[in-house]
């Protein structure tokens, strides 16, 4: 089996039938699934740290599946891809389910192979969301490796200065601006100027341009 395909799938469905149908589809893919007969169910589990997924019904038990994912865009957190199922959706449901996020909406009965696609495609979507966060830790991580005197010097070269700049700026000796320059560029592991001006500007760290 293909390495995308691993994962954790955990589904929300009132009918016991249709939970049980779609656990065992799931786990014929090899997948972990953990399956729930409300939502609130669902928010009180443990959660993998893993690509993951979620099945919603747009209508289980006690809360609409709409108004939990509308919950969660606004709490501004980063969540798992969701793939909503219905036996009664429409288009106008099927248009804000999309508009909030979900990678797909699913009217039942659908076909096994397009849940199977669903899902595959949620856990891949996931998997390179959980990637850019790591990535995103390890460069906080190397930033926070900097002296603030080294911090100063790359928002000045982002800004463009030269070292001789740097140092008028910055009231230092030029050898000294590019020692700490050369410092900086090896923690940030940076090969280039342009590198660190894409690992900036995802850190969201400002530059001294006037």
């Amino acid at each position: 089996m293909e390495e995308d395909n691993d994962g954790a799938v955990y589904m929300v469905d009132g009918e016991e039938l249709d939970r049980e149908a779609l656990t065992n589809l799931l786990r014929s893919m090899n997948l972990e699934v953990h399956a729930f007969a409300s939502i609130e169910a669902f928010v009180a589990a443990p959660r993998s740290a893993g690509p993951s997924c979620l099945v919603l019904d747009v209508q289980p038990p006690e809360q609409s599946g709409l108004a939990f994912q509308t919950s969660l865009a606004k709490a501004g957190k980063p969540h798992m891809p969701i793939i909503f199922m219905a036996g009664h959706g429409d288009i106008a449901m099927t248009v804000k389910a999309m508009k909030a996020g979900a990678l797909d909406f699913l009217s039942k009965p659908f076909r096994d192979q397009d849940m199977i696609d669903a899902v595959i495609a949620a856990l891949h979507w996931d998997r390179a969301r959980l990637a850019r966060s790591r990535a995103l830790e390890e460069l906080r991580a190397r930033w926070a490796t900097l002296t603030p005197r080294e911090q100063e010097v790359m928002k000045h070269v982002v800004a463009g200065l030269m070292n001789k700049q740097i140092a008028a700026a910055m009231g230092i000796a030029e050898i000294t601006a590019k020692i700490h320059r050369g410092q900086a560029m090896r923690k940030m592991q940076c090969r280039s100027v342009a590198d660190l001006v894409r690992m900036m500007d995802a850190l969201g760290v400002p530059d001294n341009a006037q």
